[in-house]
Formats: structure tokens, sequence, C-alpha cells
């Protein structure tokens, strides 16, 4: 947003014109040169990125020019927790989070109306990008006609969702779907949305863009500033209001040396998220550079960007440069376009040139890494940033079986460990062991951005088939790549084939195992672990391995390389040590060693050099234009308002808007709240957020059977996430999910406190609110880390929960919180719910002022039980407008009385 219409801009004196080298001009700008200020010169590249848009949109309302001045002087603002508000320049959805948001925008439009305000001007006002990426059940997994099964699979579970998102993108202007069957979002966003620079109306400015999954900082790669919100953000941000965020700290983390031979990105990966989860960047950016850059590739690039999340950043930058440059024509991006973005870059000093000399940027800390030093590793067997070096893992596996239960230890007893389980699969004699792997997947995502690392794989898989090596068919193998282009430069290579007699065959274009989509393993399979109690193993190269997320039988989950995925599934056994113990015998009767079919740098390079060219971006991002032949055939209802189906079990009208009025309801006061869940530490977003398959004995199953669903029809909670009913049901139902009300035992259920029943999370929760009860949450450090998802705060607000007291929170998720007004509260350093004291079993009291005017960010809050104990935490509502958001009962209805108000 500019200006106000009649009133000059603030800035007007530095926008000037981009001159292009043949004559006229390509636009104009706003020049952070014409500024004349030294400090500029010194500012991070991702801190330019936040003041030019602070420069672009400042209306002295919105944005001021105080808040430019914050961002000028960042290296002394953003020590302080300076607030400045931020407008990106686009929004990214994707299909699960798609829906709710086209959800809210349609009962946005009924809330609107029935406040007698036009209902049509419910419109995102910022480019909108929706990926319908469609996550693949890998039911159909090792056979030739994989995809073509699993796409005819997903449009019959999800023809109505499907059908819902082109309406919307029929419904509302500025919103471009992107058909199903193209590709991951975050693939997608890297190879055809991302603009780098936008040129709008004659205005030119860098591209920046927040995402509605956490993995939308992929794009940093491309030096696109983005990076994962909640939905309720995302929608607010859409709708034209600002993005309130705290200035953030930089990290400079210096990049010298060469990857050596045989060493991953993905290696590259899990280092550098070991060493920033030990740093501490949580809520901060991190920034790359030195030598070491021009020896990354775009690809490589994009795989650390893309691993944010797991080492807690808010974005892992990386400033365009000439590898940039040179991707983006790779990618297809016409010649004119690519000297636009040089030419607007390199005038407001936003462009890395490594050829000249380096001004030294200030950082708020500093790292740095030698890239020769990199190994070869895997991350496990719970968590991403728990890395081991590939020679240690034998010795880590068996300290892992020794070890208590935690997230290095499954407290396996000694006599127990060499068992061996023998069962019959398929007519054939097969065998388990602790270790044993029976889920080696190739996910999308982080890794198949990268086409070394997916054709190194494919030559891992070559080289076994050459000396007789296979996977044993009790492996559940599958190989989702994150767009159409991997299977391009697969077939082009010839490499594809040897995936397949790998069993590695392709099963779609979306995320897989690495959101829980691995698909039931055989039967055999699964009865040989639950009856003898194997800790079986998945080996996958995704980015989350969280416990019971991959498969609800692998409590040993391990992210790889896909190289090593492919070595892995040939081992049948993480329990090796591959430098020298043999991963099998091949045909002539020798033994073959892991250095036997591990592809050379050389090799790789070879390969990659011959076989991924530009038609292959062009021609598969063509096909967005045209659809595919099950989504053209869906029919389109032409209403501006949705006609809401009361039987539907995927659409739901939500009640959020139930019964509002134009006065926003003011703080709610929380008195003697019961305790609804008490939690330890890292209880993550998948924890409390339904994901994966709706499990048979859950309320959410219960739900959809007593509506005339067929089991065989439940689909995943990701596909039901437009029908509130199911995911509120589905709220804290996870089976690993460890609550201390239980005294140890593990899955999805709680106290009713006053009777002492034990039940369903959800059963207890409507318990609580039948009689009248509000409830609270207690945690642990990390409360609610791991992806941005939005229902992990609009369940427990529809469960009733008012309030989350926790040690500390993830960025995404406390922010999710205060969208949806529920209050985050954090002990005092030094303090938990333990060292106070406190069982859960207590009644809360928060006192909050009632007059919203009274309320700080930040503040002292003084909390009481029923059983005279008081402590105090810390608010955390961190600006002015959280605290806005609170007084309205959440962002979305801030934004309709606003919209109605302005109307009206």
């Amino acid at each position: 947003m500019s200006a106000s219409a009649g009133t000059e801009h603030a800035y007007s004196n530095i926008l000037t014109s981009l001159p292009k080298p043949e004559g006229g001009e390509y636009g104009k700008f706003y020049s952070l040169p014409a500024l004349n200020d030294p400090r500029i010169d010194k500012l991070p590249y991702s801190i330019r990125i936040l003041l030019e848009s602070a420069i672009r949109n400042c209306d002295g309302f919105q944005v001021t020019k105080n808040d430019v001045e914050k961002i000028i002087d960042w290296e002394n603002t953003s020590p302080k927790l300076a607030e400045i508000p931020f407008k990106p320049a686009r929004v990214l959805l994707q299909d699960f989070t798609g829906v709710p948001a086209v959800v809210d925008l349609a009962a946005m439009r009924d809330a609107l109306a029935k406040l007698g305000s036009d209902a049509n001007k419910i419109n995102p006002l910022v480019p909108v990008d929706l990926v319908i990426d469609h996550s693949v059940q890998v039911d159909v997994a090792r056979s030739s006609n994989a995809l073509q099964s699993n796409m005819e699979l997903e449009f019959t579970r999800n023809r109505e969702r499907f059908g819902f998102l082109k309406w919307g993108s029929t419904a509302f202007q500025n919103m471009l779907v992107v058909p199903p069957g193209s590709g991951i979002v975050h693939q997608v966003n890297l190879e055809y949305l991302g603009r780098v620079v936008f040129n709008t109306d004659g205005i030119m400015y860098p591209d920046s863009v927040v995402g509605t999954d956490s993995h939308t900082t992929m794009i940093d790669g491309l030096g696109v500033a983005g990076w994962g919100v909640g939905g309720i953000e995302a929608e607010a941000t859409m709708l034209g209001q600002p993005m309130s965020m705290v200035l953030p700290g930089v990290v400079g983390f210096k990049l010298t040396g060469k990857l050596r031979n045989g060493v991953t990105a993905t290696d590259l990966v899990l280092t550098v998220t070991q060493m920033l989860r030990k740093h501490g960047v949580v809520g901060k950016f991190v920034e790359f550079h030195g030598e070491g850059m021009g020896k990354l590739s775009l690809a490589d690039r994009a795989t650390i960007a893309n691993m944010s999340p797991e080492y807690g950043a808010t974005m892992g930058f990386f400033p365009v440069d000439h590898v940039t440059l040179d991707y983006l024509r790779l990618t297809g991006r016409s010649d004119e376009t690519v000297s636009m973005i040089e030419a607007y870059l390199r005038a407001n000093n936003m462009f890395v040139d490594y050829n000249e000399p380096q001004l030294e940027r200030v950082y708020s800390s500093y790292l740095a890494l030698d890239l020769d030093e990199v190994e070869p590793c895997i991350s496990g067997p719970k968590r991403p940033h728990d890395r081991v070096t590939l020679k240690d893992m034998k010795s880590d596996w068996h300290a892992c079986l020794d070890n208590k239960v935690g997230f290095k230890g499954f407290a396996v007893p000694k006599e127990q460990q060499d068992k061996v389980v023998k069962f019959d699969f398929n007519g054939q004699p097969a065998e388990l062991k602790h270790g044993s792997v029976v889920i080696a997947a190739i996910t999308s995502c982080t890794n198949t951005s990268n086409p070394s690392v997916m054709l190194g794989a494919a030559l891992v898989a070559k080289k076994a088939c050459e000396l007789g090596l296979e996977v044993k068919p009790w492996v559940k193998t599958s190989l989702a790549p994150g767009s159409g282009v991997v299977t391009k430069y697969l077939l082009k290579s010839g490499l594809q084939e040897y995936f397949n007699k790998q069993g590695f065959h392709l099963v779609g274009y979306g995320c897989t195992t690495c959101i829980g989509n691995s698909g039931e393993l055989h039967e055999s399979v699964s009865a040989a672990i639950t009856e003898n109690d194997v800790v079986a193993a998945a080996v996958l190269s995704g980015n989350r391995n969280f416990e019971g997320r991959v498969h609800p039988l692998t409590r040993a989950n391990y992210l790889a390389s896909p190289p090593l995925v492919v070595a892995y599934a040939l081992a049948g056994t993480v329990d090796i040590d591959f430098e020298k113990e043999p991963i099998g015998v091949g045909k002539d009767g020798k033994e073959v060693f892991f250095r036997d079919i591990w592809p050379t740098t050389e090799e790789i390079a070879e390969v990659v050099q011959s076989s991924v060219l530009p038609d292959m971006f062009k021609s598969t991002y063509e096909a967005i234009t045209k659809g595919n032949p099950m989504w053209n055939e869906l029919p389109v209802p032409e209403a501006s308002l949705y006609s809401w189906d009361s039987n539907s079990t995927y659409i739901h009208e939500p009640p959020y808007f139930k019964d509002m009025t134009m006065s926003p309801p003011g703080p709610h006061a929380v008195k003697n709240a019961y305790c609804l869940l008490n939690f330890g530490d890292s209880i993550t977003t998948d924890h409390i957020s339904p994901a994966g398959s709706i499990h048979r004995d859950s309320p959410a199953a219960k739900y959809l059977l007593e509506r005339g669903v067929d089991r065989k029809d439940f689909n995943s909670y990701g596909s039901r996430r437009g029908n509130d009913e199911v995911m509120a049901r589905g709220t804290f139902a996870n089976i690993r999910i460890v609550n201390k009300f239980l005294g140890g035992e593990v899955g999805p259920k709680t106290i009713h406190v006053p009777t002492g029943e034990k039940l369903s999370v959800f059963d207890a929760a409507t318990k609580y609110k039948s009689e009248g009860h509000d409830t609270i949450i207690l945690a642990g450090a990390e409360y609610g880390s791991g992806s941005s998802r939005d229902w992990a705060a609009k369940g427990p607000m529809l469960l009733g929960v008012k309030a989350v007291i926790s040690k500390s929170f993830e960025r995404i998720h406390r922010s999710n919180l205060v969208g949806m007004g529920i209050i985050p509260l954090c002990f005092k350093a030094g303090e938990d719910a333990d060292s106070l004291g406190l069982t859960g079993h207590e009644r809360y009291t928060i006192n909050l002022p009632t007059d919203v005017s009274e309320i700080r960010p930040g503040q002292d809050v003084t909390i009481t039980t029923d059983n005279d104990k008081s402590f105090t935490c810390i608010l955390r509502f961190d600006t002015e407008v959280e605290l806005a958001y609170y007084n309205h009962g959440g962002i979305l209805p801030y934004v309709i009385r606003n919209m109605a108000a302005a109307q009206n």
C-alpha cells in the first residue's frame, strides 16, 4: 500500500528511474543509495529488503518514517527488540493450508454481508499463489503405475476439496491456483513462482513472501526473503494488514572452502542445522556469505534454506549473486527478465558480486564453516538436529538401544538387543531385527530440489543393480520428487529404470513420508514389529523425523541424503558400519561394500551437466496454465458467496465469526481454569495439530462414522483441514504425545481433573466446556516447535483453551496463538511448572486487566491457584498490534471490523 491518495509519498524524493542499456527504462524504484546514509552500506542484505519495503509502503499510518529509521539504525535497534511493520510482496499457500484460508475468506464474506457491508470487498490485496501440491498417500509404492494410481486416488478422495479451491480461484481476485500434479509448493515456488524482483505498475521492488508452510524458507536460497507464518497471519497479510514483527538479529554465517568428494548437500545441511541449533537462532535471520558461496549450487543453497525451521531461524538467507542469475536462466526465466533483475538489484545495492571487493557488513553474531570439514552424516533417531556422522552410526545406534527412553534412547534390555524375528512375507522367508529398515523414502521437499543428490541416488541404485544387490521386498520404498522436472532429468539420464529396479517407483509430486503419509506397512511386517516389540527404522530424505510422525511402527527415524536412503535400503538396517561391514553379497558371490556403490562428485556432476536442461522447466510449468484432465473436469459454481453444504465432511463453515458484532469483545478474564494438558519440553506442532491418518478409535473417526463415512474413506487430517469439526477432534490426538497427567503412559488421553476420569483430549475439553470451565495448558521449553500449522492454534481455541503457560515458544506458534485470541505466557527464567510445584491439578486464575489499554507487551502477569500458590509470568503479546488482535478476539475479526468500519 502506498501513500494515501492526494498526499505526497514520504520518500518521493528518492524515487529513481532505472534505465535499460538499449534505451528507455525498466521502471522506477525507491533508491537506498539515494538516502546517502552510511549505515545502510553496513546492513545485512536481508535487512535491506525489510528497509525497502518500509520505505515503499510508508504512508504515515500503517508504516511510518519512524519505522524506517528503526530499520536503518538496525545495528542499535535490533538488540532492543524493536517492533516494525512488514508488508511482503506476496503470500504463498499450499493445498492443506490453502483450504482453511479459502474457507475463512468465504466465511469472512458471509460475516461482512451480515454486518451490512459489501461482501465482495473480501479479496486478497496482495498476490496469492496457491499450490495444490496434494499430499500423496504412499498406498501404492512398489509398482510401475504408482503415480497414476495415487493421482486417481487423490482425486477420488479429494474431489470436493479440489473443487472448492477451483471455486476460490475464480471467486477471489489476485489469486493464482496451481493445479495438482505440478510439484510440491516449495519447489514450484523456487522453479516457477519466485519473481526475485517485481515490476508492478512501473514500480520495481524485491520479491518477498510469507507462506503457510514453515518450509517457505526454501525460497531464501534464491535471494527472495521468505518464511513461514501461520495461516491466520497469512490471511491477514493477504487482506492488506502489515505483519507486525520484531526487528530480527542477523547471524552472519561465513562459508569457506569446498565440499570433499563424496560429501552431499544433505551432509552439509545436517551439519549447519546442528551448528545453528547449538548457537541459538530462534527468531533470527541467518545470512550466508564468504568465498565458499561460489562453490555452492543454487540447489545446495535451497536445501540449506529449506531447513530453517529445523535449526530454528526465521530464515537462512542467500543474497542474489551470479549463481542465482544462472539458476534463473536454467529454470526458464527469460534473458530480459534476468537482465532486469540484475540491473535493479545492482542499482539498489542488493546484489553480491564476489569478483569485487566485499564491504564488511555488521552482524549480530558470527559463525564460520570450512566446507572441507563436512563429513557424511545422518540425523536421528527422533530429531533433525541430532546429527550422527556415518562412521559413528553403528556405535550411536547401540547406545540408543541402551539409553533410557528419550530423544536418543529406546531402553531395550541387553538380552533382547540381538533377537531375530523370522516371518513369512508373501511366501518367502523374511526377518527383522532392532534397526531393520522397513521404510526407505526419497521424499519431496528438502533434497529433491537438488539434482546432484537425486542423480547421485540414482547412480547408487545403478551401481547396486550392476553388482547384483537388491532391496529386500519387505522394505517399503518410494520416490516422491518435488517437481515434474526431476522425472524429466531422471528419464533423460537413463537412470529412472535403476530406481524402479530397486523399488523406488515414482509415487507422486507432493508431501509423503515426511508428513506421515507413508501408508500402511505389509500386514506381515506390521505383525512382526508389534508382536515382538521391534524397534524398526525408517530412513528418509525429508526434514522432519519427530516421534510418531513418519509411521506409528517406526520408532527410529533417520534423515539422510537420497543416496544414503538407497544405501540403507540395500543394507536393510541402520545397525551397520559402512566403512567396515559389507552391504550385501553380489551376483559373483563377493561382498559388496559402501565404497563400491558410492558415486564420485565428478560422476554426479557429469550426469547433472548433461541431463538437467532449461526446456525441462519450461515444459513442466506450461502445464500449470493448461491444468490436467482431472482438474479441468471439476465443475465450478459461479456465485461469489460460497454455498455451504451442512452434510459435507470436508468443507464446513467455521464458527469463528458466529454472532459477531461491530464492538470488539475485549480481554477475557481467565478465572479458576482447569489444566487440560500438562506437558514437558519439545511439544511440537505435530503433537498438537491433526496430521497423518485418522486413527480408527479416535473422536474424529467416531464423528465421520456417525456421518456415514466408511473407514476406507477417512482420508487424512490434512485433507479435511477445511472442516473444523474433524480438526478440533484431532487436536492433541498424536499417539506419541506424553502428558504428565498420565504418569508415563503415551497417547492422546488426559485426566478430567474434577472427576479423575481418563478421557480423550477432545472429550475432556468438551466436558469442561459443558460445565462452563475455561482451560489452560502447562508446557516446558520450545512449545510449538516444528511446522507452522495454524490448526495447532485453531484446534486448542475450539477446545476452549484460553492460555498456554510454557518455558518458551517457537516463533510461529506463539504468533498463531495470538492470532486465535489465546494468551501466551512464559515462566520467569529458571522457573517451570515442576520448580513451582505445579501438578496441573490446581485451578488457575490469570490476573490480566480487563481494559486492553492497561495491558502492555511483555508485562509481568501474576497467576494464582486455588491452593494458594502465586507466581509471575511474562505476557508474550510482543507488540501493540498483537494486543489489538487480542482485544478483537483474533486477527480475522479485527480485519472484518476494520473493513466494515471503512465501508460504513
